[in-house]
């Protein structure tokens, strides 16, 4: 096993994972963090025009990476932030990945009662319907909040200059309202005994995902018989892949994933 897939979420393009990246190709792995589908071109081009991702949905994005996956020559270790944790949940109950990493995840289908600061970030999403079809952007203020609020005022706004993009109202939407959608794209067999071993990343300072949630998460997935754990990291913000402090969260998902799938190999061999 020498490949990792980093999936990013809403906001954000694979950029968001170059520091990743670089660490970990750095130490000799393979490092595919592929776009999501109708994510073109660079952050202030997607800004200006976000077109691309008009009706882009949650089953788009698992699909896409899917068909990724698939033609690899061997499992990969799969981590996600955000939405990306989402899809990496999807991946994984499709049997797919040698160990996955869900990092200040959006839940799945059958998490019940959200945070209020969850439902408090994405008002602004919500509150307009004709954002379905469109996208939504958060201006710098709110997303400082609800983002990267761990920032100071100078760092968040070089960031949001440099990552951020506007996010599929579709997307959104489908996340929101999976518990009263018939068939959600986002739902997943929290029982599943053939998934891949699953790490559920918290961070303590995150507001549009608050590690309450991620613990929520964590503890629906340990109705499966494959191994769950949970790691949260004190002082850290939706922005935990990115922000002061990265290298220790990028290090322990690695060494934990690593380790789950040697052991899984030693398991078989026996």
């Amino acid at each position: 096993m020498n490949t990792i897939i980093l999936i990013h979420g809403l906001w954000v393009t694979p950029l968001s994972w170059d520091k990743f990246k670089r660490r970990y190709e750095a130490q000799g792995y393979t490092v595919l963090a592929p776009a999501w589908p109708g994510v073109e071109g660079s952050p202030a081009e997607m800004r200006r025009d976000a077109s691309s991702l008009h009706g882009v949905g949650a089953e788009d994005v698992i699909e896409h990476y899917a068909r990724i996956i698939r033609e690899l020559p061997e499992p990969p270790i799969i981590m996600g932030h955000s939405y990306g944790g989402l899809v990496t949940q999807a991946l994984a109950d499709r049997g797919l990945g040698a160990a996955v990493v869900a990092i200040d995840s959006v839940p799945p289908k059958g998490i019940y009662l959200l945070p209020f600061s969850t439902y408090g970030a994405l008002t602004g999403a919500l509150a307009n319907p004709l954002n379905y079809r469109s996208t939504f952007i958060f201006s710098f203020p709110q997303w400082w909040r609800v983002f990267a609020n761990t920032l100071t005022e100078a760092d968040a706004r070089r960031e949001y200059e440099a990552q951020v993009i506007p996010a599929s109202g579709r997307a959104i939407f489908q996340a929101a309202l999976a518990n009263v959608t018939p068939g959600a794209s986002t739902a997943v067999n929290f029982r599943n005994p053939a998934r891949p071993p699953m790490l559920v990343v918290g961070g303590e300072k995150d507001v549009i995902m608050p590690a309450a949630l991620s613990r929520k998460i964590f503890r629906r997935h340990r109705a499966s018989s494959a191994v769950t754990e949970y790691k949260e990291f004190a002082g850290r913000s939706h922005y935990i892949i990115a922000e002061q402090g990265w290298e220790e969260v990028a290090d322990f998902a690695l060494a934990w994933a690593t380790d789950k799938v040697a052991r899984t190999s030693v398991a078989l061999r026996t």
